[in-house]
């Protein structure tokens, strides 16, 4: 029967292993990793595979294996590795080694259970900034394009200057190296190209509750009030049934208000912003920026633009530009199973136009009308202003549609 085993290695090669785990090693008729773990084993005397790329093409040569093989990994393989994918596809036995980031904490003397982990390792790091946002400890998988230095810029650009950074360079080999930075001082620094970045909160971090007042967001001036407001927002956050991971587009975003809340509720999810007017445009990145959104904005009337968007667990309609059918047409046809869409109207027009257009595309609607009013002093009394009355209507697919 073919023996399929994984073991996790060290950047100390041969020393970071077992003795049992280095007999199994010899012992195999195939020997499979990347270039670096694979060059600890120069006097192996079966077949070496190199792992280069997708690891769809490797799966299905070991299904057909019939000799006893050895996978070597980095650190533990099921910690942001190949672990993962690999014995979800074929059986393998997995044996790990200490993973970088568990290496890292015990290099700063700092318990790690209560720490979030991320990984920019081959990744974009897209929605890093709310994910991370407000969080005591982040430990960071990184690799060369996204090193220290690139994490220190884009810390910067949303403002995150509460944390110091730890950077743990080559952890287990000769050439380990740890040492704290100020986001800014990490900038300019030097690194090697192995290494884990543990970010420590030392100062308060910026805090929104849902419902950021309105003030809060830049705005055009002195045309204001092209804004979601607080109220209607939260209403239609709501309605829009968010999770964690929930990929959201904003249509017609203006200020990127909607989207701002919509991200803080789907950290691990990803969101979409679209915008025609280049004025507002410019004060949603500054506001994603301001609030630690880091979204996708693109400038464009939608439908135009939509096509480069993920398909969608929400969308959120605030204003169609004329553009209502087209606009559903795509939203509608591209909404993931059980997906929801919000849109705002502000005429009975507009509202029985949304409704039939709805019906049309098998969806059932329900609707709920805002008449919100804010205190407001007037000498030492208090009256109430009126906002004007939106129509909320919350879609989703039929059963059976």
């Amino acid at each position: 029967m073919t023996s399929i085993k994984m073991i996790g290695i060290g950047d100390d090669g041969k020393s970071s292993l077992l003795p049992l785990y280095e007999e199994w090693i010899y012992k195999s008729d195939v020997l499979i990793g990347g270039k670096r773990q694979l060059a600890f084993f120069e006097e192996y005397k079966g077949e070496k595979i190199t792992i280069t790329g997708g690891l769809s093409s490797l799966v299905e040569q070991l299904k057909a294996e019939t000799r006893n093989v050895v996978i070597l990994a980095s650190g533990d393989p099921l910690f942001y590795g190949i672990g993962s994918y690999l014995s979800s596809k074929i059986k393998v036995e997995i044996y790990p080694y200490l993973s970088s980031v568990q290496l890292a904490f015990a290099r700063m003397g700092e318990r790690w259970q209560d720490a979030y982990f991320t990984s920019v390792h081959g990744r974009s790091m897209k929605g890093l900034a709310q994910r991370i946002n407000g969080r005591e400890k982040i430990a960071i998988l990184t690799d060369e394009h996204n090193s220290p230095n690139t994490i220190a810029r884009y810390l910067l650009s949303f403002h995150m200057t509460e944390y110091t950074m730890f950077v743990a360079e080559n952890l287990g080999g000769k050439s380990e190296r740890c040492r704290y930075f100020s986001v800014e001082e990490a900038l300019d620094a030097t690194f090697s190209s192995l290494n884990v970045v543990i970010l420590k909160k030392v100062a308060k971090s910026p805090v929104w509750s849902i419902g950021i007042n309105d003030h809060e967001f830049i705005q055009r001036k002195p045309d204001k009030g092209l804004i979601t407001k607080k109220e209607v927002r939260i209403l239609s956050i709501s309605a829009l049934q968010l999770k964690t991971d929930s990929v959201v587009w904003d249509i017609g975003t203006c200020t990127g208000s909607v989207a701002i809340e919509a991200a803080k509720i789907a950290t691990e999810g990803q969101v979409f912003a679209i915008e025609k007017n280049e004025a507002d445009l410019e004060n949603c990145k500054q506001n994603f920026a301001k609030f630690r959104v880091d979204a996708t904005v693109v400038q464009g009337k939608a439908p135009n633009g939509l096509d480069g968007f993920a398909n969608p667990d929400a969308v959120f309609i605030g204003g169609t530009a004329g553009g209502m059918e087209q606009i559903l047409d795509v939203c509608c046809s591209r909404l993931k199973e059980n997906g929801r869409i919000v849109l705002n109207a502000v005429t009975i027009e507009n509202l029985g136009d949304a409704l039939k257009a709805f019906k049309e595309r098998g969806f059932k609607t329900e609707v709920t009308l805002a008449q919100i009013s804010r205190s407001k002093p007037i000498l030492n009394l208090t009256r109430f202003d009126a906002l004007n009355p939106i129509y909320i209507i919350a879609a989703e697919r039929e059963k059976g549609e």
